[in-house]
C-alpha cells in the first residue's frame, strides 16, 4: 500500500525479493491545465511490473479488497490514509510500515519536510508494527540517515527512499523467520509532523535567517514571497549571511539578499513571476526590487 515517489523503490525492492498479491494505491487524481485524471507513481509501476492495482475511494472498501487477496503481510509506504484497525489486525505478520524518521520523533504525514525546517542534522527511516494509534507501533527496525547542508526535500527524500527500501526487505525476512521481536518506542524524544499547510509555505521575513533557509530547505519546491507589485516568485535555494537589516529589504550587495529578523539571506536560485529559473543575481539585473513582501 503506497501512493507517491516515495514508495517506488520499496515497490521494487519487494517485488524482487516477495509474491506480491495486489497493490492499494489512492485513486487517480486530476492534473495539469486539462486537469484530466493523472494515475499515482505507485499505480504506474505496479502496471508496468503486472500487478493487480485497487483504488478505493472510501476507506469502508479496503477491508474487503485485503481480505479477497489474503496476504501474509500488508506492507503500507506513504499510503495516505488511515487503516481501518479490521485491516491492520487482519494478516498473519501484521501490517509494517515504513517511516521516513527515527521515531517516536517526528510522527505524523510530513516527516521529512518537518525534520528540514526544524533544522535537523540527524533523521533516518523506522520500520514499524502498525497499530491503531499514528505511528506508535512497536518497532522492527532503524537506521540513522545524516542531514547535510546542501539538503532539500527533493535530496533528502531520495535517500531515505532508497535506505528505506533497502531496510525494508531485510527486515521483512527477518521478522518472517523469527529473528526480530518487536520492541516498543521510547516515550522521550515525542514529536509530531503534521501535514504542511497553504500559510506555511509564504517566507515571514521576521524571522531568523536560519530559520528562513531551513524554511526554503524543507518545503522545497514550494516556498514563495511576494514582490512590491505583489507577484510571486518561488525561492529554491538561498544561503545565509552575517548582515543586517530591516526584515524583507533588498541589501545593497552583491546579489539577491534580503534582510531577516536576524541576520541575512541571499537568494542564489529562484522562479520568476514568468515561470523562469534563474539566480537570484539574474532576477534583479532585471527587475528593480527594494523589498520583499
Amino acid at each position: 500500500m503506497g501512493t507517491p515517489d516515495f514508495a517506488l523503490p520499496s515497490l521494487e525492492e519487494l517485488h524482487k525479493e516477495f509474491e506480491i498479491v495486489g497493490v492499494i494505491t489512492q485513486p487517480d487524481k486530476p492534473a495539469g491545465r486539462g486537469q484530466r485524471p493523472s494515475p499515482p507513481p505507485v499505480k504506474k509501476l505496479a502496471l508496468e511490473l503486472g500487478l493487480k492495482v485497487f483504488q478505493p475511494e472510501k476507506k469502508s472498501q479496503i477491508l474487503p479488497i485485503v481480505e479477497s487477496l489474503g496476504p501474509q503481510c500488508v506492507v503500507v509506504v506513504a499510503y495516505g490514509k488511515i487503516l481501518p484497525p479490521e485491516v491492520i489486525k487482519l494478516p498473519r505478520y501484521g501490517c509494517v510500515n515504513l517511516h521516513a524518521s527515527l521515531l517516536p520523533a517526528y510522527r505524523g504525514s510530513a516527516p521529512i519536510q518537518r525534520a528540514l525546517m526544524a533544522g535537523e542534522r540527524l533523521t533516518g527511516n523506522s520500520i514499524m508494527l502498525m497499530d491503531e494509534g499514528m505511528d506508535t507501533g512497536p518497532l522492527l527496525a532503524t537506521a540513522e540517515e545524516p542531514i547535510y547542508d546542501e539538503d532539500d526535500f527533493y535530496s533528502l527524500s531520495r535517500r531515505l527512499s532508497l535506505g528505506g527500501a533497502k531496510l525494508l526487505t531485510k527486515t521483512l525476512k527477518d521478522w518472517f523467520e523469527g529473528r526480530i521481536e518487536p520492541y516498543p518506542q521510547g516515550s522521550s524524544c515525542i514529536s509530531y509532523a503534521p501535514p504542511i499547510q497553504k500559510e506555511e509555505l509564504r517566507i515571514c521575513w521576521k524571522a531568523p535567517a536560519e530559520s528562513v533557509r531551513d524554511r526554503v530547505r524543507g518545503i522545497y519546491p514550494n516556498c514563495y514571497t511576494l514582490t512590491e507589485r505583489g507577484e510571486r516568485l518561488k525561492v529554491l535555494k538561498v544561503r545565509v549571511l552575517k548582515t543586517y537589516g530591516e526584515p524583507g529589504y533588498i541589501l545593497k550587495d552583491k546579489g539577491l539578499v534580503v534582510a531577516c529578523g536576524e541576520g541575512a539571506v541571499e537568494i542564489l536560485e529562484l522562479i520568476s513571476p514568468k515561470g523562469k529559473l534563474m539566480s537570484g543575481e539574474e532576477f534583479l539585473r532585471g527587475y528593480r526590487l527594494q523589498r520583499l513582501l
